[in-house]
């Protein structure tokens, strides 16, 4: 029988949760890659070099988790569960993930997003939407260092 400690119970949950985390990541990353994945014409090494030439800084990482036209807003969730409200205007950008103009109707619950906002008296606002998924390069950079 092994005994576990304070310290190293500590440690061991902290571990747990990294990998939970790495694997909520990759499900939401082979879910984003969609049919492109399927087919196995990109697959994930692709995406991870083509991801890392569009990623900005100053984007934010997000799964869409309900998308609201009336209200002009975007339910998301950061992939520590923590959610977020964000609104969007005429002025918010919309990309794909090669770059190319998409409108907010074509966000889905479930898309995953990088978003650059602004803080505003009414809250946040996105000021760019840029769909795509979660690189290795950016999975290392936010959440393994």
């Amino acid at each position: 029988m092994s005994r576990i400690s304070g310290t190293h119970a500590g440690r061991a949950g902290e571990g747990g949760l990294r990998l939970v985390l790495l694997v909520f990541l990759v499900l939401a990353t082979l879910l984003s890659c969609g049919s492109s994945f399927l087919e196995g014409q990109s697959g994930l090494a692709a995406q991870a070099g083509k991801g890392a030439a569009n990623t900005n800084s100053s984007e934010e990482f997000f799964i869409i988790s309900s998308v609201d036209s009336e209200k002009r807003q975007l339910l998301l969730k950061l992939p520590t569960e923590i959610t977020e409200l964000l609104q969007v205007n005429d002025k918010t950008r919309y990309t794909d993930k090669d770059g190319k103009a998409m409108q907010f109707a074509d966000l889905r619950a479930g898309d995953t997003v990088y978003i650059r906002s602004t803080a505003t008296r009414a809250g946040k606002l996105a000021v760019s939407v840029r769909k795509g998924p979660m690189t290795l390069e950016e999975l290392h950079r936010h959440y393994l260092k």
